[in-house]
């Protein structure tokens, strides 16, 4: 069989919300990209799932994330989608968050992904975020009372703290 894959060299993504108060603490920027594999039931943004989707994550589009995340009133980035840890978004991810890093050392990074914090835990990327949603949402555990998360079996994991213990620490406000 021959492969009709299209390679990329960039990140895609479908939106950049500028000031959004459900995706992490405070009023924050996020980027949702473009690519998951976890392909949930009934998950919220299903449109995202596509690789291939999207726009691609040029100059322009980071520079109008980094102009949303300037103001003042903005607590930091959130990476969600998609999934920035689908193994096509993780280089990229890494460099942006560098990037964002240089720029913006007060605010936080906070990220979405439907893999668990036992198998991304190492990666670098996933080492300069502050807190990581980990998990695939599950429909059947769905609880809308939930803060920043869509079902119970999804951790909110302060990152710096369980990097620092060697055990998952979970995020409070």
């Amino acid at each position: 069989m021959v492969d009709i894959s299209i390679e990329r060299e960039d990140m895609r993504y479908h939106n950049i919300t500028k000031d959004d108060m459900l995706n992490g603490d405070g009023l924050r920027a996020v980027l949702w990209v473009a690519g998951c594999t976890h392909q949930c039931r009934n998950c919220h943004n299903p449109v995202t799932w596509d690789i291939q989707g999207g726009v691609e994550f040029d100059q322009a589009a980071k520079e109008e994330l980094f102009e949303a995340l300037d103001k003042n009133y903005i607590s930091g980035l959130t990476l969600s989608g998609g999934d920035p840890l689908h193994p096509e978004n993780r280089e990229p991810v890494e460099e942006l968050i560098l990037e964002f890093k240089g720029k913006f050392p007060e605010k936080t990074i906070w990220m979405y992904t439907g893999f668990q914090w036992e198998d991304v835990q190492i990666l670098d990327s996933v080492k300069n975020v502050d807190v990581l949603v980990d998990g695939p949402f599950v429909e059947d555990l769905k609880d809308t009372a939930l803060l920043w998360r869509g079902s119970s079996n999804q951790n909110v994991i302060d990152v710096k703290k369980s990097l620092e213990q060697g055990k998952k620490v979970l995020y409070i406000r």
